[in-house]
């Protein structure tokens, strides 16, 4: 008989605008095999990536609500979360203002478990979320990737950082991953090795002592 694959729930969570379900509908056999959960008003979308080490598969739940107050998703979308993915729009400074409260509710519910934060739309030239306010990440321990959903850019980056945490194994690599559409736009590297740049500088000030999360 066949082993298991090992399965892990992923939960997506940001504002509305910050692209996370054109993050997962890039992956098109999770969108083709994707079911709705009315309970939560939730969509899964199963996705299978080979590894050096086997498969590893995410079910991972983005919510289909338009409402975006914060506190609005019901627990029942958190709860048994494995991993998370958090995701604002590098264009759009609320949406990264808001990420202490999605961080908080996610928290309240899955206290210890592995987060990454994506800036999504790198593909795009007014960023509006700047290095040197870019804190969060840093305050709270969350790995952080640049990715941009419609130029197919470190699309796989959060998927395998999540897999090495969840299998215990930071040799992991993938062999093979869903396949994806093609892409919609192209990010400028020189752009995006600048913006690194600024990163890396950013990372060297001492965080503030405040709890202010804010811009």
């Amino acid at each position: 008989m066949a082993s298991k694959i090992p399965t892990f729930k992923l939960v997506m969570i940001g504002n509305g605008g910050s692209g996370k379900t054109t993050f997962l509908r890039r992956h098109s056999t999770g969108d083709l095999e994707k079911r709705y959960i009315a309970t939560v008003g939730a969509e899964v979308h199963p996705l299978v990536f080979t590894t050096n080490n086997g498969k590893v598969r995410f079910d991972v739940w983005d919510t289909v609500c338009q409402c975006q107050k914060m506190g609005g998703l019901r627990d029942g979308f958190y709860a048994n979360a494995q991993g998370a993915i958090m995701m604002f729009n590098i264009t759009s400074r609320i949406t990264y203002k808001n990420l202490p409260r999605w961080h908080s509710e996610l928290t309240r519910v899955c206290e210890d478990i592995p987060i990454v934060l994506c800036g999504n739309k790198a593909d795009l030239n007014n960023r509006k979320v700047k290095a040197k306010n870019m804190i969060f990440h840093r305050k709270k321990e969350l790995q952080y990737y640049d990715i941009s959903a419609k130029a197919n850019y470190n699309l796989d980056k959060p998927f395998l950082w999540l897999a090495r945490k969840l299998l215990g194994d930071d040799a992991l690599e993938f062999i093979e991953t869903p396949a994806l559409a093609a892409p919609d736009a192209v990010v400028d590297e020189d752009m995006l090795a600048q913006f690194q740049q600024e990163m890396a500088e950013a990372a060297k000030i001492p965080l503030p002592e405040s709890d202010d999360d804010s811009l």
